[in-house]
């Protein structure tokens, strides 16, 4: 049977907002100029097993933010001293939220973060690092822990995932007599092949603008490309496999086969819907709306299937992640708050209650993950997938890397001239660390 999926649209906007507390970084605000400990962990004295006890103040956005109450009074109940306070933050304030309390010195005990806010918070000393043996980071998605790890210490646990999938129209691919594409080739045949059948637009890529750099980038990690060298201290963009990744990406623009404008929020799901456009990449939340706007019969129209790639099939990695502040006053509940979430039964519950799909593999072989068509090729994918380098400027090189593929879909500048430019500016703005 398959299992509905709701989600706001919210989720992987967060995962790469764009903006920065540079002011933090350059002042401190009075904190350690450095990580609290050394490795994976080093939060300082390990936390027990006994109970929780006292209040512990969360801040979760979004929908997040609306639901944790529920799955919180299981944990009070399993630990009856203790008080969750959940404040709910809209994502689109969240970020500056977070940079006004650590610079006022007026932080929560936990906060929820958007993976690529890791680096750039971590920078101003306010989080402290995981204590070693709170969890198993093998137990989770390697792309997925790697998003709370900066300059090899771990700062808190990744909560919940996202990755990108392609999602296509199966009708108009068995019309055309068509498999899902796994290799480039093959995406630009299947993705004109679409065409062939009756969708006016093959695929629905962003041309260039905010977040589009997630979907460039992983068609550079695909042939082994990356954004900084093996000791990340230099940028690597000028090189033949991004200006490869451009080349790919702007020829579904140059030869007809992308829909040129980019489709915001419910414009992608009518124009998928009424078979306009193809194929799109996304997160499982579009699964539900898909659903939901397209009725049952269309839930026979459309499939999910992973990326397809060169060397590999690498996607994108997003979600949310919960970091402990230095100043907590409850150090102790706080960190056994932010372990009971990691366990697989309770993410297993979180899903049913919020819809995130879990950040710990084990959560995985349930029957409501592997059994399901949609979700079961999420599972594979996120075995696959990567997300990019935790430093404080990210949202800045990100910001260079949109602008330059808006002027290369546009045929404003060459993949090379392009990647030359992001090279030069990234260099200009330095990693932060």
């Amino acid at each position: 049977m398959t299992r509905k999926i709701t989600r706001r649209n919210s989720r992987l906007v967060a995962a790469g907002a764009v903006t920065v507390v540079g002011a933090l970084l350059l002042a401190g605000c009075g904190r350690s100029d450095g990580p609290t400990g050394g490795g994976d962990a080093g939060g300082g004295e390990a936390i027990d097993d006994s109970p929780a006890t006292g209040t512990v103040e969360v801040w979760a956005m979004g929908n997040e933010g609306e639901v944790l109450d529920e799955l919180a009074a299981q944990f009070e109940e399993e630990n009856p001293d203790v008080q969750i306070e959940v404040t709910a933050v809209p994502w689109e304030s969240a970020h500056d939220r977070i940079a006004t309390a650590i610079a006022g010195g007026e932080t929560p005990d936990v906060t929820m973060l958007g993976t690529t806010w890791v680096g750039e918070f971590a920078a101003t000393g306010a989080f402290e690092a995981t204590p070693e043996g709170l969890v198993d980071e093998s137990a989770f998605f390697e792309g997925s822990w790697d998003t709370a790890v900066v300059d090899g210490v771990a700062y808190g646990v990744p909560w919940y995932v996202d990755t990108r999938v392609l999602y296509y129209r199966t009708d108009l691919a068995e019309k055309a007599g068509l498999e899902p594409p796994t290799t480039w080739e093959e995406y630009t045949e299947f993705t004109q092949g679409l065409q062939e059948a009756g969708a006016e637009w093959g695929v629905s890529l962003p041309p260039g603008g905010f977040d589009s750099w997630q979907y460039v980038t992983p068609m550079a990690w695909q042939q082994g490309g990356d954004i900084l060298n093996e000791d990340g201290t230099e940028f690597t963009f000028d090189t033949p496999e991004w200006e490869e990744a451009f080349a790919a990406y702007t020829s579904f623009f140059e030869e007809g086969i992308a829909e040129p404008r980019r489709l915001e929020g419910g414009e992608i799901e009518a124009a998928f819907i009424n078979g306009e456009v193809g194929a799109f990449y996304s997160g499982p939340f579009h699964v539900g709306l898909l659903l939901e706007q397209g009725g049952e019969e269309f839930a026979d129209k459309f499939g999910v299937a992973m990326v397809p790639g060169e060397d590999s099939r690498t996607s994108f990695t997003g979600g949310g992640n919960l970091a402990v502040f230095e100043d907590t006053e409850n150090r102790d509940a706080s960190w056994k708050f932010v372990r009971w979430l990691s366990q697989p039964e309770t993410q297993i519950q979180w899903y049913d209650i919020s819809t995130d799909l879990p950040s710990v593999q084990a959560a995985w072989d349930d029957a409501t993950f592997s059994d399901d068509p949609y979700l079961s090729v999420f599972g594979e994918q996120l075995q696959d997938s990567k997300a990019p380098p935790a430093i404080p400027t990210w949202a800045q090189v990100s910001a260079v890397i949109d602008q330059e593929l808006e002027k290369a879909t546009r045929g404003d500048t060459t993949p090379a001239d392009a990647v030359a430019a992001i090279q030069q500016q990234a260099t200009s703005i330095g990693t932060g660390q």
